[in-house]
C-alpha cells in the first residue's frame, strides 16, 4: 500500500516538474520555408527590397548579387518565392535582370540581379529571391516580409491562349489515336 502511494506521488511530482519546464522553454515558429535556404552552388548576397509596405498596383523591386561558389558553369533562372496565408495570383512579373528566362553563371562569377513585380492581391507576404539551378534545384535568399493593402487587381483571362492550347492538345490526341494500332482484347 505504501509503495503504490509513493509511486503515485513520484509520478505526480514528475509530471509537475516536466510541465514547469514546458512553460519555461519558449516555442519557435517559422513560416514554412524549405530547410535549404541557400544553395551550396550559388550564394544570394545583398538581397534588398525597394519597400516593405505597398498598395495593390505598386511595384516591388528586389536586388542583390549572385556569387558562384563552384568552378563550373551553371544554367539558372530566377523567380520570387512568396509565402502567405492567402493563395492566388499575387504578383505580376514586370522585369528581370539578367533578362530572359534562363541565363548562364560563369565559374566564380558575381552577377548583380534585379526583379521587379507588381502587387496584385492584398496580404502579408514573406518574399524571397528564388534561384533555380539546372540539375540542382532551388535556393532562396534571406527574404523580407512585405505588406500589401488595397483592392485585388483582377487580370483578364487570355481566352485566346486557352483556345490555342486546347486546339494543340486536341490535334496531338487526334494524331496519337489515329496512328496507334488498335488492339482487340
Amino acid at each position: 500500500m505504501m509503495e503504490s502511494k509513493t509511486l503515485v506521488v513520484t509520478a505526480l511530482a514528475t509530471v509537475m516538474v516536466l510541465s514547469a519546464f514546458a512553460v519555461i522553454f519558449q516555442s519557435a515558429d517559422a513560416h514554412g520555408v524549405q530547410a535549404q535556404l541557400q544553395s551550396r552552388f550559388v550564394r544570394i548576397d545583398n538581397e534588398q527590397f525597394s519597400d516593405n509596405t505597398l498598395n495593390t498596383g505598386d511595384t516591388l523591386t528586389v536586388t542583390g548579387e549572385l556569387h558562384s561558389l563552384v568552378n563550373k558553369p551553371l544554367r539558372a533562372w530566377m523567380s520570387l518565392f512568396s509565402d502567405s496565408a492567402n493563395a492566388g495570383n499575387r504578383w505580376e512579373f514586370l522585369t528581370r535582370d539578367p533578362p530572359g528566362n534562363i541565363f548562364d553563371i560563369a565559374p566564380g562569377a558575381v552577377i548583380p540581379y534585379s526583379i521587379t513585380v507588381k502587387a496584385l492581391e492584398p496580404g502579408t507576404y514573406h518574399v524571397h529571391t528564388q534561384l533555380n539551378i539546372e540539375h540542382v534545384g532551388p535556393g532562396l535568399g534571406r527574404g523580407q516580409t512585405v505588406n500589401v493593402s488595397g483592392e485585388p487587381i483582377l487580370k483578364p483571362i487570355p481566352y485566346g491562349n486557352i483556345v490555342y492550347q486546347c486546339i494543340i492538345i486536341g490535334v496531338g490526341l487526334g494524331v496519337t489515336f489515329a496512328t496507334r494500332p488498335w488492339q482487340v482484347i
